[in-house]
């Protein structure tokens, strides 16, 4: 009954947090006609990339973030030992260990939100496009789970890594934007930092970009750079955990 309760507040909470957001930006689409200056991203196109957001976050909070946290414990509580003598490999088993079922409800509101938003937009995605979305999204989630198993990672030598969900919101805040907005002398040097560097703007804006304009020149290039940035990121992330397995002190030494 209490998670099936819990669940309930979880499910009104997206639902609220949804209906807050779009009520905001309609209040700017009154006094503007796309985010930013000429960046394309009209009212609708910039709900799909709200809707892209919601998803993913979803997806993170649902089946990342909850085996990431766990995995700090494991180490802080010196647990991690029952997890390297069982007979898979240990990143995989810590990674989906757990699931948190309150995720599905941002991911309910994020595919709801598409769907409105595709209904009232001329631009009608093809099934390749659709299908590009589903892809570009496992990227997205792929970059993410690579940020969160390196800052879950630092647990073994810090101990305790209090700060994962607060670092985690913080340094995402910057994919929760359209790129094009990344201007002038302060947005160029981010948009290139969390493009190239930490390329956490990947994650969210290449999906969009697929489902709401469409694949142009200079959204293929960027999509073909996802692939990439993915595939680095997945195997920088496998070598920093193995870094810390390779540091980590069991609770019998």
């Amino acid at each position: 009954m209490n998670f099936r309760g819990n669940f309930l507040i979880e499910v009104i909470t997206a639902m609220f947090w949804m209906t807050m957001m779009v009520s905001f930006y309609l209040l700017i689409f009154q006094f503007a006609n796309e985010i930013g200056e000429d960046t394309g991203w009209t009212k609708y196109r910039f709900f799909i990339f709200l809707a892209t957001t919601m998803i993913i976050n979803g997806l993170m909070q649902a089946f990342v973030l909850p085996n990431a946290a766990e995995f700090s414990e494991l180490i802080r509580l010196g647990n991690l030992d029952f997890a390297l003598v069982k007979p898979i490999d240990t990143q995989f088993l810590i990674s989906f260990q757990r699931v948190n079922w309150s995720g599905y409800a941002n991911i309910g509101c994020g595919i709801a939100l598409m769907i409105y938003s595709l209904i009232h937009l001329s631009h009608v995605p093809s099934w390749l496009e659709m299908s590009l979305f589903v892809v570009y999204v496992t990227c997205g989630l792929g970059i993410l789970y690579s940020l969160v198993i390196c800052l879950a990672s630092t647990s073994v030598w810090m101990g305790r890594n209090q700060s994962l969900y607060n670092f985690w919101f913080y340094i995402t805040t910057f994919s929760r934007y359209p790129m094009e907005i990344y201007r002038g002398p302060l947005g160029d040097p981010l948009r290139l930092i969390f493009t190239f560097m930490i390329p956490i703007m990947i994650a969210i804006n290449v999906p969009a970009q697929v489902m709401a304009k469409g694949l142009g020149e200079a959204e293929s290039k960027l999509a073909v750079f996802g692939l990439f940035a993915t595939m680095a990121c997945l195997a920088i992330s496998r070598w920093i955990f193995g870094l810390a397995i390779s540091a980590y002190r069991s609770a019998s030494s």
